[in-house]
C-alpha cells in the first residue's frame, strides 16, 4: 500500500517526486514584525524531501494577525525574510507553498501591530481565550467589515500571493478552514450578514470564490491552492448544512481550475467521497490522527492525490526517509509546538543513515 505515496505527480505549475505533503502548522518563532528568521529557514530546509512544504498560516495583513510571533507577507521585510526560507528550501531540492492565513476574529488587539479590534463577517464575538503578551485573555467582540471593506480584504490576500510569489514560493494555499474568517464567512454562526456576503449558501461562499479568483488571477491557477476543513467546530464555528454548502463551494470554485483543493476530514465520509468526485484537479487529503499506511490507502483507493501530514513532520525532519526504510519515527514534543526557540523545532534528530 505505501507504493502508492512514492509515484511522481504534478500539481498545477509544481512537479513533485512524491505524494507526501508537509501540512500548514502554526509554530510561533517569526520575529515580533513578523519577519521569517534564519531559524525558520533551517527548520523548513530540514523537510525539504516531503514533496512539497505547506508553510504555516501567514497574515495577508495587520488584520490578519491573531496569534503572536506569526509571519507576516504583507511588507518588503516579510518578503525578504520569507526569501531566506525559500532559497533555503530550494538549495535542498525542495519545494515551497506560502499559505495565507487571515484570522478574522480570531484575534485580540494585543497581538497585532496597530492594536485595533479584530474584524469578522458580523460583531460575533467567539468563544474561548487567546494568549497576549501579557497572558491568556478573553478575545473581544470584533468589528464588522463593510461591503466595501470585504472586497479591499479580496484585494489584500491578492497583494500578499504577489509578495508571495515575490518572495521565492513555489505556490500559494489560501486558508479557508479551521475558524479563521473564510470559514467564519462560510459558518452559518459566526455570519449573519444580510448584504451578498450572507445568508444563502451563494451569498456565504463567495468571499471564499472571490479570493481565490483574486489570487488565481495574479500569480495563475497553476500556483493556487485552497484548504477547506469541512464540518470542523474548531474556533467556534457551526455550519449547519455541510452537504450542501461543500458541493456549492466547490462548483463555484472549479471553473478556476486551480492546482489543489486541501481537505481537512473530521470523519464525514460520505461529503468527502461527493467533494472526490466534483474537484476536477488534485485532492491533497489530511486525515488528522491517522498512520502512515491509513494515508497511502487514501491515495491506493483513489480518495485522495496526495496526503499532508502535520506533527509527523513536525518531529521527523526526514519523514519522507523514515517511512520509505521503515524506521521508527520520532514522538511530537506538545510542550514545544508554539514559541520558543531551537528546542523541539530543529533539534529533533535525524535517523542514522
Amino acid at each position: 500500500m505505501l507504493n502508492a505515496l512514492w509515484n511522481p505527480t504534478v500539481v498545477g505549475d509544481i512537479t513533485l517526486p512524491h505524494r507526501l505533503v508537509m501540512a500548514p502548522m502554526t509554530r510561533d518563532r517569526s520575529t515580533a514584525d513578523g519577519v521569517p528568521t534564519e531559524l525558520n529557514a533551517e527548520y523548513y530546509a530540514q523537510r525539504a524531501s516531503n514533496a512539497f512544504i505547506i508553510t504555516e498560516g501567514t497574515q495577508p495583513s495587520a488584520d490578519g494577525q491573531g496569534y503572536l510571533l506569526t509571519p507576516g507577507i504583507y511588507s518588503k521585510q516579510h518578503i525578504a525574510g520569507w526569501r531566506r526560507v525559500t532559497d533555503a528550501v530550494h538549495n535542498a531540492d525542495g519545494r515551497i507553498v506560502l499559505q495565507l492565513m487571515h484570522v478574522g476574529r480570531i484575534s485580540h488587539p494585543d497581538n497585532t501591530p496597530h492594536g485595533r479590534q479584530p474584524v469578522a463577517p458580523s460583531a460575533i464575538r467567539p468563544a474561548g481565550i487567546m494568549f497576549t503578551t501579557t497572558g491568556p485573555q478573553e478575545m473581544p467582540l470584533p468589528r464588522e467589515l463593510t461591503t466595501e471593506e470585504v472586497a479591499a480584504t479580496v484585494e489584500d490576500f491578492r497583494s500578499a500571493a504577489a509578495a508571495a510569489i515575490a518572495a521565492g514560493a513555489d505556490g500559494v494555499e489560501i486558508h479557508g478552514g479551521n475558524g479563521y474568517l473564510a470559514h467564519q464567512f462560510l459558518s452559518t454562526n459566526a455570519n449573519q450578514r444580510t448584504d451578498r456576503y450572507g445568508s444563502s449558501i451563494d451569498n456565504r461562499i463567495r468571499f471564499t470564490v472571490e479570493v481565490a479568483a483574486a489570487v488565481a488571477d495574479e500569480i495563475g491557477a497553476g500556483r493556487t491552492g485552497l484548504r477547506i476543513s469541512p464540518g470542523n467546530p474548531y474556533n467556534d464555528i457551526e455550519e449547519h448544512d455541510i452537504h450542501e454548502l461543500y458541493p456549492a463551494l466547490v462548483r463555484a470554485l472549479t471553473p478556476l481550475d486551480l492546482a489543489y483543493l486541501h481537505v481537512v476530514h473530521i470523519g464525514d465520509e460520505d461529503l468527502l467521497n461527493t467533494v472526490r468526485r466534483l474537484w476536477p484537479t488534485t485532492l491533497v487529503l489530511n486525515r488528522a490522527g491517522a498512520d502512515i499506511d491509513a494515508r497511502a490507502k487514501d491515495i491506493a483507493e483513489g480518495r485522495a492525490d496526495i496526503v499532508s501530514v502535520g506533527t509527523m513532520a513536525l518531529a521527523n525532519p526526514d519523514l519522507v526517509e523514515r517511512v520509505r526504510s521503515g524506521a521508527l519515527l520520532n514522538t511530537p514534543d506538545p510542550a514545544t509546538f508554539y514559541g520558543g526557540g531551537a528546542a523541539g523545532y530543529t533539534d529533533y534528530p535525524v535517523h542514522p543513515a
